[in-house]
């Protein structure tokens, strides 16, 4: 070969080396839309490049082809992408066992829950009848019910069914004789209801316990089945990952089990329940971690509900003068319990309605962690809040944890209980966020409705999904939407120290994210809660679509 043929054949091979190299074979690539990439800033891009699951670039279409060629490409034609939604509060075991039980929110009378049972067990008969979901608050006579009307219409079987806030139940008679509950029983941290000295078959908070010892334990095979349904119905509402408030360790180890066989994709961040048998599994042996999975956080109960009365609170109830709620633990055991996961270097998240059990336990943990940290211990719903103690969240860094739609559900009743003044201090999620700059955003589902955009929209709008009230509830604390946004991404990402492996749009984080016809940044906000997710993925792979 000529000198002259030998260069340019070495020039061209030159060429198309440097070429390849330009283009880099990947998984995915998403372009065409309007990337919303939440990161420090909102900002914008036209598309991003997955592979092997997770963001490698983000930027407009003409630098990505440049950099990269692909087995799949999705053309948004124009659509918004926003990162997976994440869900920092929830009960996502609790939701999918409730599933196959009576759904009872929403029923007006206790004459309606009553025909709802009834139609359930003739459809699903079983030894127990269980349901969820009924609430005073919402029927003509505000009271709670009694037993009377469960034992005439299921004499022989078993009947126990929630409050709503799950921190209430009423149970038959038959429920009751198989716990050995009488009316000389006595629960600390608990209530059983009685008239006239009698058992109206009502428990608050830890009385519940009682019959829930003796109601079969479902099966592997039915929890697994439960939480797969409710993964399918997280997935259908634009969730990705959930943060679940307070597991067994069967429960946590079957969810690893199934991460690993592929069945269950969304991620969990599970809270153990303060049991020793979670604290030999889990936190004694450290943080817990795979792609999917990750316990570093422990559960703990301070009060209870507001709606049942159970909220512990530093004055008597604006409603029952008699009652200022309950503590649901005792002081000595939460703070062994703190003091024991600061050791281990476990997150402490507590649950805290009344402006009491608030106050005691941002006095717990100013007491263990002394100073400003990055422990992020959380103060689950701080949802009544003295004005004194506002502060406290920022002194010792402990993040306030909001769902936003306890606001527009309670703000009906929630005067009543509180009186005028007092109230002022309840739900003041922006008076929280100028503490610490950051909160993160969840719903508490079962207790609210799965849907987190019914949260963006209660954050921001402060109403019903009804549109009560016209002007908002004490509007003063709505949040903006950037933030109610960051509250359940990037924020809630960061309340369980995930913000590094997803939350946002950025290179080296997993590929979590849903596609929508329109810009929550910039829509008609009374119109959120009627959007419907048009498609959900995690890790790069369409795990939900409507189309």
């Amino acid at each position: 070969m000529k000198p002259i043929q030998v260069a340019l054949t070495l020039l061209l091979a030159v060429i198309l080396t440097q070429c390849s190299s330009f283009t880099k074979e990947i998984d995915l690539l998403v372009l065409n839309g309007k990337i919303v990439t939440v990161d420090n800033q909102l900002n914008i891009s036209e598309g991003f490049a997955v592979n092997d699951g997770k963001i490698v670039a983000v930027g407009t279409k003409e630098e990505l082809l440049k950099k990269y060629t692909a087995e799949k490409s999705v053309d948004l034609k124009g659509r918004y992408v926003y990162p997976g939604l994440i869900d920092a509060h929830c009960h996502f075991y609790g939701y999918g066992m409730n599933l196959k039980n009576a759904d009872l929110t929403g029923t007006k009378s206790f004459e309606e829950i009553i025909e709802i049972l009834k139609k359930h067990y003739q459809q699903f008969p079983s030894e127990w009848v269980l349901g969820r979901g009924w609430d005073q608050n919402d029927w003509e006579i505000k009271e709670f019910p009694s037993k009377e009307k469960l034992d005439e219409a299921f004499p022989d079987v078993p009947v126990f069914i929630r409050r709503i806030d799950g921190h209430g139940a009423i149970a038959n008679s038959e429920a009751l004789r198989r716990a050995g509950i009488t009316k000389e029983t006595r629960i600390q941290g608990g209530d059983l209801i009685l008239n006239k000295g009698e058992l109206t078959g009502v428990l608050i908070d830890n009385a519940m316990g009682l019959v829930g010892m003796v109601i079969p334990n479902n099966s592997r095979e039915e929890i697994a089945m439960g939480l797969l349904q409710a993964q399918e119905n997280c997935f259908e509402v634009g969730l990705t990952a959930v943060f679940d408030a307070g597991l067994g360790k069967g429960v946590i180890e079957l969810m690893d089990s199934l991460h690993k066989s592929g069945e269950l994709k969304i991620r969990v961040n599970a809270w153990i329940s303060p049991t020793e048998e979670n604290f030999e599994r889990f936190m004694y042996q450290g943080v817990y971690e795979t792609d999917r999975l990750k316990v570093c956080a422990i559960k703990l109960f301070a009060d209870g509900a507001l709606g049942s009365r159970g909220a512990k609170l530093i004055e008597p109830y604006s409603d029952d003068p008699g009652n200022s709620g309950l503590l649901v633990s005792d002081q000595e055991s939460l703070l062994d319990k703190c003091k024991l996961a600061y050791k281990y270097g476990y997150q402490v998240n507590t649950h805290c309605i009344g402006d009491s059990a608030n106050r005691l336990m941002l006095h717990i943990y100013a007491e263990v962690l002394k100073e400003k940290n990055d422990r992020r211990w959380r103060i689950e719903h701080s949802q009544v809040i003295h004005p004194n103690d506002f502060q406290l969240f920022g002194k010792y860094s402990i993040i306030p944890s909001i769902q936003p739609t306890h606001a527009t559900s309670d703000m009906y009743w929630a005067r009543d209980r509180l009186g005028p003044e007092r109230v002022k201090g309840a739900y003041a999620y922006k008076q929280l966020l100028e503490q610490t700059g950051w909160l993160p955003n969840g719903s508490d589902f079962p207790v609210e409705k799965i849907n987190p955009l019914y949260g963006f929209y209660a954050a921001v709008a402060r109403k019903d999904l009804k549109g009560f009230p016209e002007n908002g509830y004490q509007t003063e604390n709505a949040l903006s939407r950037e933030e109610a946004l960051k509250g359940m991404t990037i924020w809630a990402a960061k309340s369980g120290f995930e913000e590094t492996r997803f939350g946002s749009i950025e290179p080296g984080k997993f590929a979590d994210f849903i596609i929508l016809e329109e810009d929550l940044m910039s829509m008609d906000i009374d119109k959120v809660p009627a959007i419907k997710i048009i498609s959900t993925y995690i890790q790069g792979e369409k795990v939900y679509s409507r189309e």
